[in-house]
């Protein structure tokens, strides 16, 4: 069970390192204001969002799920904890979705939005992962 533990942790650590970083290009490539720039943006967003964001989220689903194997239906059902961390992480999976969505808004030069929103919304998975630590190291209820 540790090799499981240890695995998820390492892909949810490259998970939300991409996470943070895709925002991140997004707020740069909102700013750019050249044909070559743009181009290199498109590649490296793609690039990331397929090579290694993606691969990662499900990585650390599939440990998670092998994690959660280890336990009875009863302990999982006790472990309300728990419950909230997988809500938070189905909203994560939502926010993985929506930057795949804006991915192809700027592959295709539809962006409508400004580095302004792109700042912010770099926010969130940074919420939620203050979240998720906390629930899952103090298990608060």
């Amino acid at each position: 069970m540790l090799w499981v533990k240890a695995f998820h942790i390492i892909f949810v650590i490259t998970w939300f390192a991409a996470l943070f970083y895709l925002p991140r290009l997004f707020v740069y490539h909102a700013m750019c204001e050249d044909k070559a720039g743009s181009e290199r943006f498109k590649i490296m967003e793609r690039k990331l969002y397929r090579g290694i964001m993606t691969p990662s989220a499900v990585l650390t689903v599939l440990f998670g799920l092998w994690l959660l194997s280890f336990y009875s239906l009863e302990q999982l059902m006790a472990m309300h904890w728990l419950h909230a961390k997988l809500t938070l992480v189905v909203l994560l999976l939502v926010y993985h979705g929506y930057c795949g969505h804006l991915l192809r808004l700027f592959s295709q030069d539809e962006n409508q939005r400004s580095h302004v929103f792109y700042r912010w919304f770099n926010e969130l998975p940074v919420m939620i992962l203050l979240a998720v630590v906390i629930l899952v190291v103090v298990k608060p209820f």
